[in-house]
């Protein structure tokens, strides 16, 4: 499954946890309005039986108010998965899409640059400044940013946003360099104690595979210093960092104490 099925998957499923938290959020107040129908307006409260009566349909009624706020959270977990482009390393197409983001902010950089040469020429018009900026790829409101003066006066991109995306695509490249480096090194597995550790640098994780259910304490440290159950791998994993490997190495490697009464 590559990073766009992920992303859609997410997406699908934090849209169903929403659809069925906001059905039973009606279901909920379905419930406290045809158990409060049946009193009539205005009656008092009549003995502990009513007042349970009534504490049910008050039940009802919070809980359809809980769940509707469970439904606007998924939702917003849904939207911000849809808005989410973030490139990771352990993706199995990050390679191609730091490339192609790449290419986008040399073009960028390249059409900023040309940008700037065409708006401060004095042998063009308003309408030959505007024609060539469209050209370059500019929507009308960029142009009508570009050619707005600042502060200062000055027309065209400023020095700091050429910098700013200049400093990206440096950025950009080094990460292209890490994934492509990442992606042809090999695995490399060996053990701490009885607990093997797989180094994967295809996906940027360090894995656990212990040969039983850790204790309480432990997966508590594990899952403090940034390590998560995958279901998907049976394993502990955290992201391949060199910090992370020598937590590992030193939370599990055997301690004399732990040797000491081991029989011979």
């Amino acid at each position: 499954m590559n990073s766009k099925e992920k992303k859609e998957a997410r997406v699908e499923r934090y849209k169903a946890l929403a659809a069925g938290a906001t059905a039973k959020s009606s279901a909920a107040y379905q419930q406290a309005s045809k158990m409060l129908g049946v009193i009539p307006p205005g009656q008092p409260v009549h003995g502990l039986a009513d007042r349970r009566y009534r504490e049910r349909i008050s039940g009802h009624m919070d809980e359809s108010v809980k769940l509707a706020d469970t439904a606007e959270y998924f939702e917003g977990k849904a939207e911000a998965a849809e808005k989410n482009n973030a490139i990771y390393l352990g993706d199995d197409d990050c390679v191609e899409r730091l490339q192609e983001r790449l290419d986008e902010l040399v073009k960028l950089q390249d059409n900023m640059k040309a940008a700037n040469k065409i708006v401060k020429s004095q042998k063009l018009s308003n309408e030959q400044i505007r024609q060539q900026l469209s050209e370059l790829g500019f929507s009308d409101k960029q142009i009508n940013e570009v050619l707005t003066p600042s502060f200062t006066g000055r027309i065209g991109f400023a020095s700091c946003t050429l910098t700013n995306n200049n400093r990206r695509i440096s950025d950009t490249k080094k990460r292209l360099e890490q994934a492509k480096k990442m992606k042809t090194t090999e695995n490399k597995e060996y053990y701490v104690g009885e607990v093997r550790f797989v180094e994967n640098s295809r996906k940027n994780r360090l894995q656990l595979f212990f040969p039983e259910i850790p204790d309480k304490a432990l997966r508590k440290q594990m899952s403090n210093n940034g390590f998560r159950w995958c279901s998907s791998n049976g394993c502990w994993q955290s992201y391949l960092k060199r910090y992370n490997v020598r937590f590992a190495k030193e939370l599990l490697t055997p301690k004399e104490t732990d040797t000491a009464n081991v029989p011979a």
